[in-house]
């Protein structure tokens, strides 16, 4: 019987579907195992071979959990709100839904080909109005939420307005925003309805406020900072600029110290952790006030901006031991006083500077040390301790959402200060030294560390950083100046997008004042509308079906979408009871099914999802909703699976001087090393220069850059020239240049012009380069290909062996027969090829496997034993790539000692289940069982068959091994001693002679020196 791999996992991929044999149980006695993937945004690409890696991973675990007796969940869905939609449907006015469920079908049915257990009867798309009600309703409940410091945990609303109406606000520690003013019980009840949502905005979790957004104009909506890279938007590349908008946003910064506590608890890699404590990024400092001197050119204006110039610089600083070394202070371009403090002869440099900064995000800007860049405004500040004038300039090296938008410079102990003040020729002022008798005096560069003792700084004068910082907050807060306090770089989350495909927020306003949608009246299903773009006047989609979509027929909706984390911020929850319709999932089921017991995804999410994600958790948490602090016990990050691209050099006729006019004719010279000059035809759109060509060109590093071309026109860096002339349209002019000829329109040249018959060449060449594997570089391969040619089994085995989970690989395909052979060697255990007699081929070719009830020996117990030992810890492990090859060495070695013993390929079978499960199935049917192989017990290793009962050892004279003898594991040392000495080859190799001295290491060698 064949290996017929096709028909094979077509029957189990149908048994599995039939019998809904991974369907989990919603408790019962087995332990629990929750395994999540990432669940995949559903482009219309579909899957390539990198995106099963992490799915491949965690479906072995699965498997292997269920044959070890848990009840596993492991389930899949779809992340389906999201850009890419709606611009397809912006570009062909297709709706984004019929987009998305064209897309999901494709990626269903790619991971059903590949044989994953997945529990699909929980599946959840977050675009589905049964999910996003959910969705919705989550924000209401953050919506109608504080955070009260004195509990330290979220409570609800209705807490903070008892209290109001009780207390006012002067009693209530909450996380809120800083503007916020106190109020008496009796004031509280005087302010109107709209007075009254004001303030309650500045304590809501969930809150409508200003907040500088990172807003793309192309593509019409707000970014996230994962969105964008380089100043870009990642989707499309579209420049990205800072703006002020009014904007939905929720206070995770009140989550900062427990997302930072929590890490401490979580199974999760040390990079990743260290990844959110950066992005979280506690300091502890002090705020500080500079007062504003007025300029006389600003005095001279009105009275009113005369009353907003006498504000005072506020800034946040970790370092109060350096305020003697203060030279200037910086402003970020956003900050608020910026008009306020520029004067008329510094207003066009600043108004210019601040134009230009809007365009570089902030992620830019903090990782772009070496761009110094600033302007000065013209307004100076008194220091608070000297009473000297202190310079206030801008720079995009502040923040605006960091501290205070405001930093005191003091260019001698920090670098950025450092590197800002010698590019515009600014005082550095030394008030640290290293050591007692050590100064920075003649020094480049900064001295950054907080060990020192302090110099040229009044009263800090002589004492060491630590006791120095102490003293100046103090003397700080006794001038009442400011106040010592924990800062975090960590920024409230913005929540709105200006776009159509997101789930909508469930909020209408009336009277101005925003109000929440009741539970009965969720899910608030997204309108029809005319467009998916924004409307004449720069309103969200949304607004394109403000006449008809309202609240009560008269309300304005909110015309914002969700942001794209918001239905990944809670999913694995949904998981566990995704067809309820009355709540989110039931406290029953949630209490069962508790954390995520394994969690695979890619690192990108690391500072994105992840922590929102453990944020929502934590709040679900504060509301008693759910019984779990923090969502994933275990994370693993898998690594990416690179293309390996195919490329030539190309050069456009227009711009390159490799090709020179030769007027009198209508071409151009084409110029090799040897001073030969070739004439080449106009016409062409583009030259390629085949790879091996390079080295006989001038400086063709200057004239030339790489391009893709599919990997699917070349075979072993062959580019076919027929088959690239028909790949894209405008191909047929582009003109391929090799050593003896060139290729145009179809038709071989010589180098005089002259049309020949295809020439006897080695060959077009490309050159390969590791990169991401993507649909624009044309190095995808697809899981399909590989499936239709050697099998999903092969390719699930294979997809391990290429290289450790976590480390990223390159796509080759080159190895991908070995593993295929070990399949269909692992099949001739139970189907062994017979050769000669055709008798005995006919019965070779039986649907009956030749395995016997024979009783095995100890050297096939050894195998089998080993190899379940080096499974089952390669999978506690996660360390699933050697786990290929320890197979492939137990089938070798099965292979070679003729075994086809029931007793020994039936656990093997299992062991390989979780990896290969198609043809795990299907031999474990052929020996008779009518249940799947997943209900199998996983086999247990017995030590005992790995204790050997004889050794092999090594004989030596003077270090030289002659021989070996094979004694009883049983025996002593100076039993083996004895038993070597008497032997006759020993006493060939002494020849007479008295050993000097014999060892013996017990179980491994012996050695006499003579």
């Amino acid at each position: 019987m064949e290996y017929n791999f096709k028909e094979i996992e077509s029957n189990w991929q149908a048994y599995w579907a039939k019998h809904k044999t991974f369907a989990a149980k919603d408790g019962g006695d087995n332990p629990k195992y929750y395994v999540l993937d990432m669940f995949p945004y559903p482009s219309g690409a579909g899957l390539h071979v990198g995106h099963p890696l992490g799915y491949i991973a965690s479906d072995i675990v699965s498997r292997y959990k269920r044959h070890k007796g848990f009840n596993v969940l492991h389930p899949m869905g779809y992340d389906s709100f999201g850009l890419p939609a709606e611009q397809y449907a912006i570009q062909t006015g297709q709706h984004p839904k019929i987009t998305t469920e064209n897309n999901i079908a494709v990626y269903r049915r790619q991971l059903d080909k590949i044989g994953f257990s997945f529990d699909w009867d929980r599946e959840v798309r977050t675009s589905n109005p049964e999910y996003y009600k959910w969705t919705q309703w989550i924000f209401i409940q953050i919506f109608n939420s504080w955070y009260n410091k004195n509990s330290n945990k979220a409570e609800n609303i209705s807490n903070l307005i008892a209290e109001f109406e009780a207390n006012g606000n002067t009693k209530v520690n909450a996380v809120c925003e800083e503007t916020v003013k106190a109020f008496t019980a009796a004031e509280w009840k005087a302010f109107n309805e709209k007075e009254q949502s004001d303030i309650l905005m500045d304590y809501r979790i969930a809150y409508l406020g200003e907040a500088y957004v990172n807003w793309c104009p192309q593509l019409g909506t707000v970014l996230a900072n994962d969105e964008i890279k380089d100043g870009m938007s990642e989707r499309g590349g579209y420049p990205v600029e800072r703006k002020l908008m009014k904007q939905w946003s929720m206070r995770i910064t009140a989550y900062a110290q427990r997302l930072l506590d929590g890490l401490d608890t979580l199974d999760w890699t040390d990079s990743l952790k260290e990844a959110q404590r950066n992005w979280i990024g506690k300091s502890e400092g002090t705020s500080l006030k500079f007062k504003v001197i007025r300029h006389p050119e600003l005095v001279s204006g009105s009275q009113e901006m005369l009353k907003q110039v006498q504000h005072d610089i506020e800034v946040f600083t970790t370092r109060p031991d350096t305020v003697f070394g203060v030279s200037f202070v910086t402003l970020a371009p956003e900050h608020e006083l910026v008009n306020l403090l520029t004067t008329p002869d510094n207003k066009a440099a600043v108004e210019a500077y601040v134009t230009q900064a809007k365009n570089r995000s902030e992620r830019e800007r903090q990782a772009d040390i070496n761009k110094i860049t600033g302007v000065f405004t013209g307004s100076y500040v008194e220091h608070p301790f000297t009473g000297k004038q202190v310079p206030i300039w801008i720079g995009d090296y502040v923040l605006a959402g960091y501290g205070t938008g405001a930093v005191m410079a003091v260019p001698a102990h920090d670098s950025r200060d450092y590197s800002f003040a010698k590019h515009f020729g600014l005082p550095i002022l030394e008030v640290v030294a290293a050591t007692s008798n050590v100064t920075l005096s003649g020094v480049e560069g900064s001295y950054d560390a907080k060990e020192g003792k302090l110099i040229n700084s009044d009263f800090l004068n002589g004492l060491d950083v630590k006791d120095a910082m102490k003293k100046a907050i103090a003397e700080i807060e006794a001038k009442g100046l400011g106040k010592g306090k924990v800062n975090f770089r960590l920024r409230d989350a913005v929540f709105g997008r200006q776009r159509y495909w997101g789930e909508p927020i469930p909020i209408y306003y009336k009277n101005d004042i925003p109000y929440a949608l009741a539970e009965n009246e969720l899910p608030l299903v997204l309108p029809e509308v005319d467009k998916y773009l924004p409307t004449e006047d720069g309103e969200p989609p949304l607004a394109r079906a403000a006449s008809s979509w309202k609240h009560d027929g008269k309300y304005d909706y909110e015309h914002s979408t969700m942001p794209g984390w918001a239905g990944s911020s809670w999913y694995f929850l949904r998981y566990m009871d995704a067809t309820n319709g009355c709540e989110f999932a039931s406290k029953t089921l949630s209490d069962y099914w508790q954390q995520v017991d394994l969690y695979i995804g890619g690192s990108e999410h690391a500072t994105g999802h992840l922590l929102y994600v453990r944020f929502w958790t934590k709040f679900l948490k504060d509301l008693e909703y759910i019984a779990i602090d923090e969502p994933a016990k275990k994370l693993i990050n898998q690594g990416m699976i690179q293309g390996t691209s195919d490329k030539v050099y190309k050069i456009t006729g227009g711009i390159s001087t490799l090709f020179k006019s030769d007027g009198a004719n209508a071409g151009l010279n084409f110029n090799f090393n040897n001073g030969e000059k070739v004439k080449i035809p106009f016409g062409y759109s583009e030259v390629l220069l085949s790879n091996d060509l390079i080295k006989n060109i001038n400086s063709i590093d200057t004239k030339a850059y790489a391009t893709n071309v599919s990997i699917d026109l070349v075979e072993k860096n062959k580019l076919n020239l027929e088959a690239y002339n028909n790949w894209l349209p405008d191909n047929k002019t582009h003109l391929l240049i090799f050593n003896e000829c060139y290729f145009f329109n179809g038709e071989y040249y010589n180098f005089n012009g002259e049309k020949i018959a295809k020439p006897e060449v080695d060959g077009f060449m490309t050159f390969n380069e590791v990169e991401k594997m993507s649909k624009s570089k044309y190095n995808v391969v697809t899981p399909d290909d590989i499936a239709e040619k050697f099998g999903s089994d092969t390719l699930r085995l294979y997809e391990m062996f290429l290289g450790p989970l976590e480390q990223s690989k390159p796509w080759n395909t080159n190895g991908i027969t070995g593993v295929h052979g070990f399949l269909k060697k692992l099949w001739r255990l139970f189907y062994p090829a017979v050769q000669g007699d055709a008798s005995l081929l006919d019965s070779a070719r039986s649907d009956m496997p030749s395995v016997t009830n024979d009783e095995p020996t100890k050297g096939e117990l050894k195998t089998l034993h080993k190899t379940i030992k080096k499974i089952t810890e390669d999978i506690e492990r996660f360390s699933f790539n050697t786990s290929i090859s320890n197979f492939m060495i137990c089938v070798n070695e099965l292979t070679d000692a003729k075994c086809n013993k029931r007793v020994i390929l039936e656990p093997l079978l299992v062991c390989l289940s979780p990896y290969a499960p198609h043809i795990a199935e299907e031999l474990w049917k052929q020996l008779g069982h009518t249940e799947s192989i997943s209900t199998a017990a996983f086999p247990d290793f017995n030590e005992a068959y790995l204790v050997d009962d004889t050794i092999n050892y090594p004989v030596s004279f003077n270090g030289k091994v002659k021989f070996t003898l094979e004694l009883a594991a049983t025996l002593t040392a100076p039993e083996v001693e004895a038993i070597v000495r008497a032997n006759e080859q020993t006493a060939k190799y002494l020849d007479g002679k008295e050993p000097k001295k014999v060892i013996v290491v017990h179980k491994k060698i012996v050695n006499m020196v003579v």
